[in-house]
């Protein structure tokens, strides 16, 4: 055998070799990733809304259907089936394919509409409104205002005070309207429903029969209790104004300092 051939083989040899690590190789990586793969298309089915549904709302068949959702991305608590929680309460609303969760849930004898949605300990309480009270309509459930009422000081009625009673207050309805969804019934709303302890209801209920209420709109993230002081007009007239210069007895004299650069210099008058 001459070199050349010996050569030749050599290099058939380290050929067949390459060619089979790779073939190796490829059928590895194809296995591993076979297997990834299968990892994740593992789901599970769960409940979940057909459409955005508003709180207090009141689930049948229509309103769920079931879907596959990845395993590890299941909540810890949820529904398989829609029989198990069709005829139930929404305490909160849902947008579309959200999975349903008991904590979206109200307790299994609530009814229904607002009653459901009330936190516990807390009073649903209505009061009468107008286009101004209601910032011409941008005033929507789900949002959190202040409140604030102006009553007489005094039983003449000939003086009045506005003072801020309540603060980040919720918001339930507007007008019939739960949801925030933007239409005519609640711009055109001259009833809200607020979300109050007993105590606050109490306020309230004052408030609108002995005076005028009024609402200021929060952003819903600024939960900042704010102390007042309230306004009468007196308060009110002075705001923006000049503060006075106090001067001493007459004739005692006004000094006055003047600073120009560095130089200071002293006028009495």
């Amino acid at each position: 055998m001459n070199g050349s051939l010996k050569s030749i083989i050599q290099l058939g040899m380290a050929l067949l070799l390459a060619l089979s690590a790779g073939i190796l190789v490829y059928q590895w990586m194809q296995a591993k990733a076979t297997a990834g793969r299968g990892q994740a298309v593992r789901t599970v089915p769960l409940v979940v809304a057909t459409r955005e549904l508003p709180a207090g709302a009141k689930l049948s068949a229509d309103m769920l259907r079931l879907q596959n959702y990845p395993e590890t991305m299941t909540p810890a608590q949820h529904y398989t089936t829609v029989k198990e929680v069709e005829g139930r309460i929404l305490a909160s609303g849902m947008s579309a394919n959200e999975p349903l969760t008991p904590s979206r849930l109200s307790g299994e004898s609530a009814s229904g509409g607002i009653s459901a949605v009330i936190t516990h300990g807390k009073r649903a309480m209505a009061v009468k409104g107008n286009k101004v009270m209601g910032l011409a309509g941008l005033i929507r459930p789900g949002n959190m205002v202040d409140v604030l009422v102006t009553l007489p000081k005094d039983e003449k009625g000939q003086s009045s005070m506005t003072k801020v009673v309540l603060e980040n207050v919720p918001v339930l309805a507007a007008g019939a309207q739960m949801t925030s969804e933007k239409d005519e019934a609640a711009q055109h709303a001259d009833i809200y429903t607020l979300e109050l302890t007993p105590q606050e209801s109490e306020k309230v209920a004052l408030a609108s029969t002995q005076g005028t209420l009024h609402f200021a709109l929060r952003n819903a993230s600024d939960t900042e209790v704010v102390l007042t002081e309230g306004a009468d007009v007196k308060t009110a007239l002075a705001s923006y104004r000049t503060a006075r210069v106090a001067r001493g007895p007459r004739g005692s004299g006004n000094t006055v300092e003047i600073i120009t650069g560095s130089k200071r210099s002293q006028v009495t008058f």
